[in-house]
């Protein structure tokens, strides 16, 4: 059985992402109408260059050009607050496309089943908006990588995402200059809903750092590091590719869980190692179960309170041969007896 270092107490005290990572993106998302009186002219243009876009796209009325490309790189589902989903998610735009760096992107989420979105009612008549599950506007520099990564919270359920990304204007173009690249990317989404009675867990983080976060963000902080929670930043593995003389370190949530009196639960994590060979699966090791109950967690620890339940842990590489492996979490919920298995993979390399 291998010894493990933990990041249980980090991971604890960011236990309220729900309520604040999914808050701060949704103050976004409503801030959004709000500041749209604030962009500059060339900003405006930008803005409705792109949901026109859209919205002819959405429609069947154009195939979505790919002067920029935009490639959906991976996603996270984590339970936010009021039901909703908060949804990291990575982006890779093609950054030798653009003339220069500074660049618009609108993301738009629309439901497969709801019924088309309307007007918001609220709004001016001569500036009438569609109210969709999500959409939102970001100015941004594209760096060198094309790596982008933000979020959006919505309501489980199935969807397409829209993201748009076009060169950002400058200044008055002259007279016969091209017009601005643009790309647009159509992906489907399935939201899961963590809010059922039953034993789940978020997605699975693998990641190549965890940091803690002595200051909290600021909206705009938020959307641009999307993987901070609460006290702690995430750096999410992109290909789950790891150096032996690192080490593994994997981060999720458990939804579900009966609890005590005191909204405390009682749950045992068994996390056990397979190698993949070319004779097929083998069993490789094993960490001590990981018990988070009354007298692990927190005295402050209250599921009544909106903290989230994390498994977590930090294991050293240096006695895996190099190879793929699949790591089998096991989580067991002794109040009701329920258990629940979770699968991540990852590489070993020299």
């Amino acid at each position: 059985m291998m010894n493990i270092r933990r990041v249980v107490a980090l991971a604890v005290a960011a236990a309220v992402i729900g309520s604040a990572s999914s808050a701060l993106v949704a103050q976004q998302n409503n801030q959004q109408r709000k500041d749209q009186e604030k962009r500059s002219e060339q900003e405006q243009q930008d803005i409705q260059t792109m949901v026109r876009l859209v919205d002819a796209v959405m429609m069947g009325q154009q195939p979505a050009p790919t002067d920029v490309g935009i490639t959906w790189d991976y996603n996270h589902f984590v339970k936010g607050s009021d039901g909703s989903t908060y949804i990291p998610f990575n982006l890779t735009i093609d950054r030798s496309k653009l003339a220069n760096p500074a660049s618009a992107m609108y993301v738009r989420v629309v439901s497969k089943t709801a019924p088309a979105p309307v007007a918001d009612p609220k709004a001016k008549k001569d500036d009438a908006r569609v109210v969709y599950p999500w959409d939102n506007v970001h100015f941004l520099e594209v760096p060198a990588s094309g790596k982008v990564s933000r979020a959006m919270a919505v309501k489980p359920g199935d969807y397409d995402v829209f993201i748009a990304v076009k060169e950002a204007t400058k200044g008055k173009p002259p007279k016969n200059a091209p017009p601005a690249k643009v790309g647009v990317l159509r992906r489907e989404l399935t939201v899961p809903d963590f809010g059922k009675p039953e034993l789940a867990t978020s997605s699975v983080i693998i990641a190549s750092d965890i940091q803690p976060v002595t200051t909290p963000l600021t909206t705009q902080q938020q959307q641009e590091s999307p993987y901070t929670f609460g006290t702690m930043t995430v750096v999410p593995s992109v290909d789950a590719k790891l150096k032996k003389a690192g080490e593994l370190q994997v981060l999720f949530w458990v939804y579900g869980a009966e609890t005590d009196a005191a909204s405390k639960p009682d749950v045992t994590i068994d996390y056990s190692f397979y190698q993949k060979t070319a004779e097929g699966e083998k069993y490789f090791n094993k960490t001590a179960p990981q018990a988070l109950n009354s007298t692990t967690l927190p005295p402050e620890f209250s599921t009544a309170a909106g903290h989230q339940l994390p498994g977590s842990l930090v294991v050293p590489l240096g006695s895996f041969p190099s190879g793929d492996y699949r790591l089998e979490i096991k989580i067991t919920d002794k109040k009701s007896t329920k258990t629940l298995t979770q699968n991540a993979t990852f590489t070993v390399e020299s």
